[in-house]
């Protein structure tokens, strides 16, 4: 099976279907319970959820695709657009924000070489540098709320980050 994912197609593989459909035995009593489960599966091996990707889901699980959905926007770790080759979460809820993720944020993506003011489309929240070796997403809590403001890189997390000095958390990116 071929699914179109925006500019691209990806296909489901006989492997990639038999590991969904024996992640789904897992929850006998409740198919839905595999959710999560699934778009781990499906964001570790295509990048990105996509709105296909939301809908096979859905009815390999037999929801409305807006069940699914909700997981994905809910969750900081799911992403809806591909990512760069280092992707980077700044958390923006509260107590980050008085901690001072929003100037973090700024900061981020100068470094970064990203401008978080172009026209990136409805809805986008992914912002990507222009050689796609960074992007940057502001994100709700990422449950550090003492030690803000806080940041992921990839899988690597960042508690009270300095934003005049990004060379200990971006220095090892590059």
């Amino acid at each position: 099976m071929t699914i179109t994912l925006e500019d691209s197609q990806v296909e489901i593989t006989a492997e990639f279907e038999s590991q969904a459909d024996e992640i789904i035995t897992h929850y006998p009593v409740s198919k839905r319970s595999a959710t999560l489960p699934l778009l781990h599966i499906w964001q570790e091996t295509f990048g990105y959820i996509s709105d296909q990707a939301c809908h096979w889901i859905a009815a390999k699980l037999e929801l409305q695709p807006i069940n699914v959905l909700e997981l994905i926007t809910f969750y900081p770790m799911f992403r809806t657009a591909p990512a760069g080759r280092h992707h980077i979460r700044v958390c923006r809820t509260l107590s980050c924000a008085m901690a001072g993720s929003y100037k973090l944020l700024d900061k981020v993506c100068e470094a970064a070489g990203i401008d978080q003011h172009a026209s990136h489309g409805h809805g986008a929240h992914i912002l990507k540098s222009a050689d796609g070796k960074f992007s940057v997403e502001f994100v709700e809590c990422l449950a550090s709320c003492g030690t803000g403001p806080v940041c992921m890189v990839n899988d690597d997390f960042y508690e009270a980050v300095d934003p005049e000095n990004l060379d200990p958390v971006l220095g090892k990116y590059e």
